[in-house]
């Protein structure tokens, strides 16, 4: 039964990123939220017994583990110091509006007793600097519980999505209004395949090899660190074992990301991205849709709040320091939305230059998100 229960739970991501590609209904939701429902179809219904959901909640943490130094390993950090001098500082405002706009609601609804208006306030920084697997490691890092990581995540897929539509709408004319010109036409710059997630890749036959071999390196790197952040914890006693575990992975894989298992590894991101599914559909297994009809709603109002709040105080911030319109809103959609959004945007605004510029900031928001998510919630439980 545990072995049936494991290959399920790391299967499943599979069936659903076949639906996605053959069903345009399912396209429309897209993968995390379809493995999002069917986690939680199986766990209204009962489908599990009690070590069934234990092992569901070990495949997810086994998961993030193993994602992280992978999704990480894959990108081109060298590029940075290519990155259009505006495109850099757009970024950095965004990150600092987050931070600080995630810092306000955290003051405003905290009780001075719980920990979850500091887990909040560190998944809203880590959601929009990078995206999901930020949200998964800060998730992951912090224990924060099950509901309302799901809860987070639904209202953000929710909101994300509307912001996104208003971006490509009506956003594009109200910004060039608001904001300083508009970026120079570019020449467009070409975006790494490695950071598309089309998974037919891993089933050829030249290329599957990889999997077997990147699980491999990332267990390897993983276990390592598992037992460095072991060692640390148990010799300076301050310092919390789970959240150091997902900084010390984090930066793994970055360093990772410096060798020459970058070029070897070509597939590195994707088999990172569908270990996030597998820890989407693994956390929802182990929640059920009562556990979630009880949670906060102000769960909702923060959510909404880090969204409008950072997106409000980036342009105004931009503005300030001359930031032109098409620049501010290729960085926002990177943030809010993560790099794989950014095309869509680039196109709206009719420069597609801006491509790697929104790819690369979005890229270091992948780098940055864990590390300040993590540290605003120690931060702020420590106040």
């Amino acid at each position: 039964m545990p072995l049936l229960t494991f290959g399920l739970l790391f299967a499943s991501p599979a069936a659903v990123i076949w639906l996605v590609r053959h069903q345009a209904w399912a396209a429309r939701l897209g993968v995390v939220v379809i493995c999002y429902l069917a986690g939680l179809l199986v766990s209204t219904l009962n489908l599990f017994d009690q070590n069934q959901v234990e092992a569901a909640s070990t495949v997810g943490w086994l998961s993030i583990g193993l994602a992280l130094p992978l999704l990480l390993m894959a990108l081109d950090l060298r590029s940075w110091r290519s990155l259009a001098g505006k495109a850099m500082l757009s970024m950095f405002l965004a990150t600092s509006a987050v931070v600080a706009v995630a810092t306000s609601l955290y003051f405003l609804f905290a009780d001075g007793v719980s920990a979850r208006h500091s887990h909040l306030a560190a998944m809203s920084v880590g959601v929009y600097t990078g995206g999901t697997p930020n949200l998964a490691a800060i998730k992951a890092g912090l224990d924060i519980a099950d509901s309302d990581y799901l809860l987070f995540h639904s209202v953000d897929t929710v909101i994300g999505a509307a912001y996104l539509l208003l971006m490509l709408t009506v956003g594009v004319p109200l910004f060039r209004r608001l904001l300083p010109g508009r970026a120079q036409m570019q020449a467009e710059g070409t975006v790494d395949s490695r950071l598309e997630e089309d998974f037919s890749l891993l089933l050829q036959r030249q290329t599957i090899w990889q999997v077997p071999v990147a699980l491999a390196v990332a267990a390897s790197g993983a276990g390592a660190v598992y037992a460095l952040a072991s060692w640390l914890a148990a010799t300076f006693t301050a310092l919390p074992m789970t959240p150091l575990l997902i900084v010390l992975l984090t930066t793994a894989g970055v360093a990772l990301s410096f060798t020459a298992l970058r070029q070897k590894l070509t597939h590195a991101y994707r088999i990172g991205m569908y270990l996030i599914y597998v820890f989407c559909f693994s956390i929802a297994a182990t929640t059920t849709l009562e556990t979630l009809a009880g949670a906060d709603p102000m769960i909702g109002l923060f959510v909404l709040g880090a969204v409008l709040g950072s997106v409000v105080v980036h342009a105004v911030l931009c503005r300030f320091v001359g930031v032109d319109a098409d620049t501010f809103m290729v960085t926002s959609v990177a943030a809010v939305c993560s790099p794989p959004f950014v095309p869509l945007i680039a196109r709206a605004l009719g420069n597609p230059g801006l491509l790697m510029s929104g790819m690369m900031t979005g890229i270091v928001g992948y780098a940055l998100g864990n590390y300040l998510g993590i540290s605003l919630a120690l931060v702020l439980s420590g106040i």
